[in-house]
């Protein structure tokens, strides 16, 4: 399926105040997205780095004359099986390193496996992406970056709810008792993924699986649970840094997928270099 013009111009938003503006996507056609994204930014933004690797991809774009504030970039990806279809389904992740006005940040787009039964397979795949990524380059001496990002199609599902249950409370808007439920939650509180990790609170809808061209969940035969598979998370590794996260969100308003995407707008704050600045993420699966 083409990704539409009108659904990037969703996807990036009319409030162009970022410094960065970061675009994770996965189970997209390679051919045009790029040339729509730059399309949608051309007034504001330019292109930083990008990071490719069949349908998984991952942009940084910067605000005019940024590249004068960029050092070290480095473009890496991790593959973990799965791929077929139309526009060939990778599962792994692609990441960039970047230096930016004297942060060194990676961004991190993945798509896991499937199916709420492969949780375990799901936390082994974040471990082996988290220590291959980069790997030929790591220096043990070095600190960790002080900025990490992760955006994509988790596939966490819920756990221990059927689905007319689960639709239930979202009809009723009380879907915020469904965070029980969410694997990546049970799974990060066990220590298993995303040790020291920050996510925003899940007060939007699960962001998956809608019929196409609709808000309506799932009417196939298969009627699937609602999940929130779409995440944004970040790790601060630097005391110097204070990150405050002002907004994290569904654009319910994209409907050409069976997920909506989700956005984020985290500031960060540096105290000894006495400059802020923002950066804008987006999370978009496109089947």
């Amino acid at each position: 399926m083409k990704v539409s013009y009108e659904d990037i111009k969703k996807l990036v938003g009319g409030d162009r105040k970022y410094d960065v503006l970061v675009a994770g996507l996965q189970e997209v056609p390679r051919n045009n997205i790029l040339g729509l994204l730059e399309d949608a930014l051309a007034d504001t933004h330019i292109l930083l780095e990008k990071a490719l690797m069949q349908s998984l991809q991952l942009y940084i774009f910067g605000s005019k004359n940024s590249e004068l504030f960029v050092k070290e970039v480095e473009v890496d990806k991790h593959d973990v099986g799965g791929c077929g279809g139309l526009i060939r389904r990778k599962k792994g992740a692609v990441a960039i390193s970047i230096r930016y006005k004297g942060i060194q940040m990676v961004f991190i787009s993945c798509h896991l496996s499937a199916h709420a039964r492969n949780v375990e397979e799901r936390n082994s795949q974040c471990r082996h992406i988290s220590h291959s990524l980069f790997s030929k380059t790591w220096n043990p001496y070095a600190k960790p970056a002080p900025v990490t990002v992760w955006l994509g199609d988790l596939n966490y599902r819920l756990q221990g709810i059927n689905t007319f249950p689960a639709r239930n409370l979202i009809l009723n808007n009380l879907h915020g008792l469904l965070t029980t439920k969410d694997q990546l939650l049970q799974e990060a509180e066990r220590g298993q993924v995303f040790s020291g990790y920050c996510e925003g609170t899940l007060a939007f809808k699960p962001t998956y699986k809608y019929n196409i061209g609709s808000n309506d969940y799932d009417t196939s035969y298969k009627i699937r649970v609602p999940a929130w598979t779409d995440r944004i998370l970040f790790k601060i590794e630097d005391e110097d840094i204070n990150a405050t996260l002002h907004s994290y969100e569904a654009i319910d308003s994209i409907d050409s997928s069976d997920h909506k995407p989700v956005k984020a707008h985290l500031c960060l704050k540096v105290n000894k270099m006495d400059h802020s600045f923002k950066s804008k993420i987006s999370q978009y699966e496109q089947v």
